[in-house]
């Protein structure tokens, strides 16, 4: 316990000041900045995660003949590779369909660059604003993520021409 002397000459008592200021600068200073930190780190493992799940439907889609198996199978290959991210949200896509988010699958078609060829596109998204990883950042990252986080590949299939 020290004692100092006041502006007027009283003895004032100054403890545990330090430990005022340092909760204080970790309260405002420090949590926030780790917990903004926190979550762009979640948001870059979704998006890698997105990467990845449309990559491995797109080289599903390769391993069965019909359109229908094709579509089925690039579904449940992205789903598959996004389970954490659909478990988090609490989302089960239907890959009979595979028309909805999360998981798009398109039917065979003409390639955009090679009308020739035929392309399926597997699209896979997630919607950081309904399902946030820490509550409240969904609309403090509404500014700089207005849309979905989202994955697309684009599988051209050998249909066995020449």
């Amino acid at each position: 316990m020290s004692i100092t002397a006041g502006h007027l000459g009283r003895p004032t008592r100054q403890r545990g000041i330090a430990t005022l200021e340092f909760a204080l600068m970790l309260l405002f200073g420090l949590l926030p900045l780790l917990l903004v930190t926190y979550s762009g780190v979640m948001i870059m493992a979704a998006q890698q995660t997105l990467s990845a799940a449309s990559a491995e439907g797109a080289r599903a889609a390769f391993r069965h003949a019909t359109p229908t198996e094709r579509r089925t199978a690039a579904c449940v290959a992205a789903r598959r590779s996004m389970q954490w991210l659909l478990t988090y949200a609490r989302q089960t896509p239907d890959c009979a369909a595979a028309g909805a988010p999360p998981i798009t699958v398109s039917t065979p078609a003409p390639c955009a660059d090679l009308p020739a060829a035929q392309c399926i596109r597997v699209e896979v998204s997630y919607d950081y604003r309904a399902h946030p990883f820490l509550p409240g950042t969904g609309r403090v990252y509404g500014w700089v993520m207005p849309r979905a986080l989202r994955s697309t590949a684009v599988a051209q299939l050998d249909l066995g021409g020449n």
